[in-house]
């Protein structure tokens, strides 16, 4: 008599099975991270964008005169919480969220990568520049 065969999965194809399966999901995993580090760069961008305009209107309708802006968490002055040109004062998400609002008053942008702050405005130019980028609007890079 002839023993019956068993159909069952030996412990060999079921371990290659699971590494590639693992090999797999880190590709996937790393793909996820670099999307999320290009929204939080691409909405910096786009919220520098919105505070150089809501800059410019104002000094455009105030003779030449710039806003109030002060270093500090989220202190834009009369650019904020106005109808006219910010809701609300906007984030950095590419510093991280704990000093993602904050201002520092200089006249240039970063040289390395920072958490610090946000934003920095210029109040001689009205220049402005977002935290952690130089000045092309490019990224720079963590550490």
């Amino acid at each position: 008599m002839l023993p019956k065969k068993q159909n069952a999965f030996t412990l060999v194809e079921i371990l290659i099975v699971v590494v590639i399966l693992g090999i797999l999901a880190s590709i996937v995993v790393a793909n996820m991270l670099s999307s999320v580090d290009d929204a939080k760069v691409a909405t910096a961008m786009n919220e520098l964008d919105k505070i150089q305009r809501a800059v410019e209107v104002y000094i455009a309708r105030n003779q030449n005169a710039m806003p109030t802006v002060t270093a500090g968490d989220g202190t834009w002055g009369e650019i904020v919480n106005t109808r006219e040109y910010l809701k609300e004062a906007p984030a950095n998400p590419y510093v991280g969220t704990a000093n993602s609002r904050v201002i520092t008053i200089g006249t240039g942008p970063d040289a390395d990568y920072q958490t610090t702050h946000g934003w920095i405005f210029d109040d001689t130019t009205g220049e402005v520049w977002a935290g952690g980028f130089d000045a092309s609007g490019n990224p720079l890079p963590k550490p």
